[in-house]
């Protein structure tokens, strides 16, 4: 089976950072093991900074613990640079950069909790799954 290119929604890396018995965390801590790879961008790892560090204290994490987090995500991931845009194709325009990376990466899915707002998104050959549903994909969970 061939790895898959995945890129995880913002709300994915949040709830996983509120349980740590979730679908998200299992999937987390799946990062690095070559079951899927994870891609960035430079705007998705400032958005994702940017939002676990607004609600940092309604996590359980300190400003150091957002930094290492961003820097192992960094680590573990692959880098792309988007060079085009092609605002507006989805619900939400903060989701455009996931679009944009997705697309430039080949990823086959895009993980998040907000299917409806990548509606659409199908006509990339990109699907749209929720951390279980992936997971099940994988073979992690039944």
């Amino acid at each position: 089976m061939a790895t898959l290119d995945i890129i995880l929604d913002t709300n994915v890396i949040i709830a996983a950072q509120r349980s740590q018995r979730g679908a998200s965390a299992q999937l987390m801590s799946l990062i690095g093991t070559h079951l899927f790879e994870i891609h960035l961008s430079v705007p998705l790892a400032l958005e994702y900074e940017d939002v676990l560090r607004r609600q940092v204290n309604g996590l359980a994490l300190n400003q150091q613990d957002v930094t290492d987090l961003i820097d192992a995500l960094c680590a573990l991931a692959h880098h792309h640079e988007v060079y085009f845009l092609w605002r507006p194709q989805l619900r939400d325009p903060k989701d455009e950069l996931i679009l944009e990376l997705a697309v430039k990466a080949q990823c086959s899915h895009v993980v998040t909790y907000n299917k409806r707002d990548f509606k659409g998104i199908e006509q990339f050959g990109i699907q749209v799954v929720t951390p279980k549903e992936f997971l099940q994909e994988i073979g992690q969970i039944k």
